[in-house]
């Protein structure tokens, strides 16, 4: 088995050569901008983990790719790294006066650590470590002056060799040393021995010294290669060296198969066979984003990592299908491909072109504009034309139909050299007669036709380009039509996208509806359970029906290869390999051999080698990074996380060995056979209800295939009311109301029992306070009754008191009076004057009026007071006269107590009433008597 597989790759090979020149095809290559992985345009190194991780030494810092996301770390000194090295979960590199590993940390994330501030004095300056490689337990890290060997017990010797160091090398264990103008040497117990002296070694860059045929083939930038054998140095002869001379070698590497791959400064990168015999050539001629190559890794799943000046790409050497790619623009979208009489033929949307002996692609005169068809008919090429039917000879083109479009074009069963074609007006007859092509168009079908089977020989079935679907009936001598008919109405499906199709002997339509078959007993069309179960709804053939194996291109861009004549199993191809490169409803896979198709493309096309199919990668994810509420935590595998409610989990996966992945998610607690696809590698999730879940995560690619899944058990704590502390507080809290209950509940009865012997005290308390009440008002009721008793006697005392004094001053005036009538019959006179004297005296005495006052107040409280308020402006007189009115004394009787007229008195009242400001109608006797 392993035999005929070689053999079949070694007739894929002879194919290729076959086409056309080497340089002109080439194996799977990817490239990576600058806009992808967001850092400097130039990679000098680049080296992959054997978890698959791949690490770039970068002219900003250093790069992580895990096959879908591109992750960025700066050295603490922000500067180019020139050299990297990822050897045991370390990650080694080199830069500016600097050297180091990284290193991830419980949290997975890359941490540096110097190993250059160890040997901090031993650092020459503006030195730069440029290559770095694993040799005897330990790390060789070297510059242009110098080698550090950095052994893991931490120790670090420097060597300084003579002349400016190039390049070192590593051979079954041996490290060569290669100088600028010493030689090589070997490294050998921490000391240079030289091993290669030769004067064509002076002032010459080794780049690379390996392995040869049991001898030593060494690499140089500007002269080749050469071979050392019985110690002798010569030239060896490589049909690359010419290449490699003129565009300066920068990089080498020897591939698993022994075939080598040469990267150059100039002109991208070469691959030879192991007698330096170039078989493909990548550059930017052909797709490859940048012609420098700085630095070149082939990793353990056999591809080639490229660091270029500016970008990133990477060959896969074990992916046996080959493109021919024309980044020119000429070609256009290829729409046929055809191998005839040894030369390839492409039918584009720009016109025909070959591709010649030298491998340059050439357009075929007058066949500008669209062609859609190709086909080897009687030893003839037909090509199938916007501008008609044209046949191919010599490299020229020749008119043979004007039916414009010839789309499709099938040979009538059990006629010879009679072929019926589907163009943009209806059905044309192709019969050849005495070596002429006689042509034909069927009046009677004027619709477009795209697609066309022949049932038997004289039924066909033809589908409309754009919508319907007829079957057509032809006469016995196939000159004319007898029946088209629309079919459309006999079987549920959509009109539009109607492709038909004849397997082993069988009719069938792809529709948006999936696979319909045709049923001649009952005249329908119903669906076909067997091509929906094999090829599926939503795939539909792309090769021709009557070739085996059947191409199918299948959701998400993917072609697979299916049999259903053998139990062979089916061969897929993912989208990564032709990526928007499809054109999309005019896809067409062409069988060049029996195990070689070719599949169009809108630059191009793509050899298929079905002999040799590599199954594409898918390992379980791993667990990169863990954050809660964004917070990154230390992972710890088969241990069940724990979040809050309402805490967020995020995890980050990957897996760096898988081909062309994404990653899908379920929660097993929930549905575990319901997948969802993850935006890139991380998964966020939030709003989880109190729980356990287990998550699973998986990798999984178009083809439908899945690895398989990690496992991740999450914890969500309920929240505190539901926990065992909520629990214990609400016993707790149950104890506590059952105690309070308990003590307001007695506390209650006891109050009650208080408050009822103090409501008895209380209606106690309140009958004597009414008795009490009842008695004081009694008390005072006989009080007031004594006061007003006692402010009448008062009162009539004052009367009294004032009639007497009205009475002794009536006396002392008719005294006076009798005194001034009988004034003569004093003989003294200074005796009469000092008794009259002491008569007014009597009459106005001051003391007789303070009495007076002192009572009036005791009978009248705050009179004089309140009127001396109210009346500031009234004389001590007014307010006798006012005291006397008061008491209701006429004015006759108040005119002796102030020894006045009883006309005067009345001048005075009348005087007092306007310094009152009493109205006329006020009475001055009422206003005071009123007065309070």
């Amino acid at each position: 088995m392993r035999l005929q597989l070689n053999i079949q790759v070694a007739l894929f090979f002879l194919l290729l050569t076959a086409f056309s020149a080497h340089a002109q095809y080439t194996p799977y290559f990817q490239n990576f901008s600058l806009s992808e992985y967001n850092a400097g345009n130039q990679n000098w190194g680049v080296s992959r983990d054997e978890n698959g991780l791949l690490y770039v030494a970068n002219n900003n810092g250093l790069l992580e790719y895990d096959g879908l996301k591109w992750d960025f770390f700066e050295l603490p000194n922000k500067t180019t790294i020139r050299s990297v090295l990822a050897y045991n979960g370390l990650v080694f590199t080199g830069s500016y006066e600097e050297f180091g590993y990284w290193k991830k940390n419980s949290k997975g994330i890359l941490v540096y650590n110097s190993l250059s501030d160890l040997v901090k004095k031993d650092i020459s300056p503006d030195e730069e470590i440029w290559q770095i490689l694993s040799f005897n337990e330990g790390i060789v890290f070297r510059s242009f002056q110098n080698i550090y060997l950095y052994k893991f017990d931490g120790d670090i010797k420097k060597i300084k060799p003579k002349s400016t160091v190039i390049s070192c090398s590593l051979v079954d264990g041996i490290l060569y040393v290669s100088t600028l103008n010493n030689g090589i040497f070997e490294l050998q117990n921490d000391k240079l021995i030289p091993i290669i002296e030769d004067p064509i070694l002076e002032n010459t860059k080794v780049l690379s010294v390996v392995k040869y045929k049991g001898e030593l083939l060494i690499m140089t930038s500007l002269k080749g290669c050469l071979v050392f054998e019985n110690n002798t140095l010569h030239p060896i002869d490589f049909e690359v060296n010419e290449f490699i001379k003129q565009h300066l070698l920068n990089g080498f590497s020897k591939l698993s198969n022994g075939n080598m791959a040469f990267g150059t400064i100039k002109d991208g990168i070469y691959f030879t066979d192991d007698n330096g015999k170039v078989m493909f050539h990548v550059s930017k001629e052909n797709g490859l984003i940048n012609n420098t190559v700085l630095s070149q890794d082939l990793d353990t799943e056999n591809k080639l990592w490229l660091g270029l000046d500016n970008g990133l790409a990477y060959i896969d050497l074990n992916n046996h299908n080959y493109f021919y790619n024309d980044v020119s623009g000429r070609l256009g979208a290829v729409y046929d491909v055809i191998k005839f009489k040894g030369d390839i033929y492409l039918g584009s949307n720009t016109g025909l072109f070959y591709i010649d002996k030298e491998n340059k692609l050439q357009f075929i005169k007058g066949s500008q504009a669209q062609v859609w068809n190709l086909k080897e008919i009687d030893g003839e090429l037909f090509c199938g034309h916007n501008e008609g039917t044209f046949l191919v000879e010599d490299y020229k083109i020749k008119k043979i139909s004007s039916n414009t479009g010839g789309w499709v074009i099938k040979k009538v069963p059990e006629e010879s050299n009679t072929y019926i074609q589907g163009t943009y007006t209806g059905l044309v007859k192709f019969k050849k007669e005495n070596n002429h092509w006689n042509v034909k168009r069927f009046r009677k079908t004027t619709m477009p036709i795209k697609y066309l089977v022949f049932e038997d020989q004289r039924t066909a079935w033809a589908a409309h380009a754009y919508k319907g679907l007829y079957k057509i009936k032809f006469n016995s001598s196939l000159d004319s039509i007898v029946s088209v008919e629309n079919y459309n109405s006999k079987g549920q499906f959509s009109d539009f996208n109607v492709r038909v199709y004849k397997i082993k002997h069988d009719i069938f339509f792809k529709t948006n509806d999936g696979w319909l078959k045709y049923e001649p007993i009952l005249d329908s069309i119903v669906p076909s359970k067997l091509l929906n179960d094999n090829f599926g709804k939503n795939s539909y053939i792309i090769s021709e029906d009557d070739v085996e194996p059947l191409a199918l291109k299948k959701p998400y861009d993917a072609i697979s290869f299916r049999s259903l004549t053998s139990d062979d199993k089916e061969i897929s191809l993912s989208n990564n390999n032709f990526e928007n490169r499809l054109i999309v409803g005019n896809e067409n896979i062409s069988k060049i051999t029996d195990s070689t198709f070719a599949l169009n493309l809108n630059n191009g096309f793509m050899l298929i080698d079905g002999a040799s199919h590599v199954h594409p990668i898918l390992e379980k994810p791993t667990i990169d990074k863990i954050e809660i509420d964004k917070e990154l935590i230390d992972l710890e595998s088969n241990k069940a996380l724990e979040i809050n409610l309402k805490s967020s989990f995020g995890v980050s996966v990957s897996s760096p060995k898988s081909n062309n992945h994404f990653f899908e998610y379920a929660i097993e607690e929930l549905d575990s056979t319901k997948w969802k696809k993850l935006d890139k590698n991380h998964l966020e999730l939030s709003n989880l209800k109190d729980g356990t879940y287990t998550i699973l995560v998986r990798t999984s690619n178009n083809l439908g295939n899945s690895s398989d899944s990690c496992k991740i058990k999450l914890n969500v704590l309920p929240p505190w009311y539901k926990a065992t502390e909520g629990i214990v507080l609400y016993i707790v809290l149950i104890l506590i109301g059952l105690a309070i209950f308990y003590y307001f509940n007695k506390r209650k009865l006891t109050r009650e029992q208080r408050l009822l012997k103090i409501k008895f005290a209380r209606e106690q308390q309140e009958i004597l306070r009414e008795k009490t009440l009842e008695n004081e008002k009694r008390i005072v009721q006989l009080k007031n009754e004594s006061l007003k008793n006692e402010v009448k006697l008062k009162s009539k005392q004052l009367a009294n008191t004032a009639m007497a004094l009205v009475k002794k001053n009536e006396t002392l005036q008719e005294i006076k009076k009798e005194l001034n009538h009988n004034k003569d019959s004093f003989d003294n006179v200074y005796a009469y004057k000092k008794l009259l004297k002491k008569v007014d005296s009597s009459i106005a005495h001051k003391d007789e009026w303070k009495i007076f006052e002192y009572n009036f107040n005791q009978v009248h409280e705050d009179f004089f007071k309140g009127l001396k308020a109210k009346h500031p402006k009234l004389t001590p007189k007014d307010l006798k006269i006012c005291a006397y009115i008061k008491m209701n004394l006429a004015t006759k009787e108040i005119a002796p107590l102030l020894n006045v007229s009883v006309r005067g008195l009345e001048t005075h009242r009348y005087r007092l009433k306007k310094k009152l400001k009493l109205e006329n109608d006020i009475s001055l006797s009422n206003y005071l008597i009123n007065f309070e």
